[in-house]
């Protein structure tokens, strides 16, 4: 027997629970990263002022991820993880350009893009001594 109206109840919200996850879960694309990489950018992001609202007070921060961690011993647990070791190879490319798109539409010749040498970042371990000297 079908259903008094022709339509399924409640089909609409499986769709649009699994676009809010979608945003929830948004992390910064990969040339918004490059920029951060940028000396001036990094160093910046690096040392931020305490911030009660964030992980850890946003002292301990992945700069290829974009993502904060509790303490130092979780941020290098990370630094040897499958989804870092994925993200450094990522960020091996070069971001795309206005004029790489150009060339790609037919309005130059095609270059392939470069390759950008990524590591990970240097960990500042503070120890206990110096932090209470």
């Amino acid at each position: 027997m079908s259903p008094r109206n022709g339509r399924r109840t409640g089909a609409h919200r499986a769709h649009s629970l699994a676009r809010q996850l979608k945003t929830k879960r948004r992390r910064r694309d990969l040339d918004e990263i490059h920029a951060d990489l940028q000396p001036q950018n990094a160093a910046r992001l690096l040392r931020q002022e305490p911030d009660p609202d964030l992980p850890g007070c946003a002292q301990f921060y992945c700069l290829h991820c974009a993502r904060y961690f509790v303490d130092l011993t979780s941020m290098k647990e990370h630094f040897r993880s499958k989804v870092h070791k994925k993200r450094l190879k990522q960020l091996r490319e070069a971001p795309y350009t206005q004029e790489e798109a150009e060339c790609a539409a037919g309005m130059g010749s095609y270059i392939p893009p470069k390759k950008v040498e990524v590591q990970t970042q240097p960990l500042e371990e503070v120890t206990e001594m110096e932090a209470s000297s």
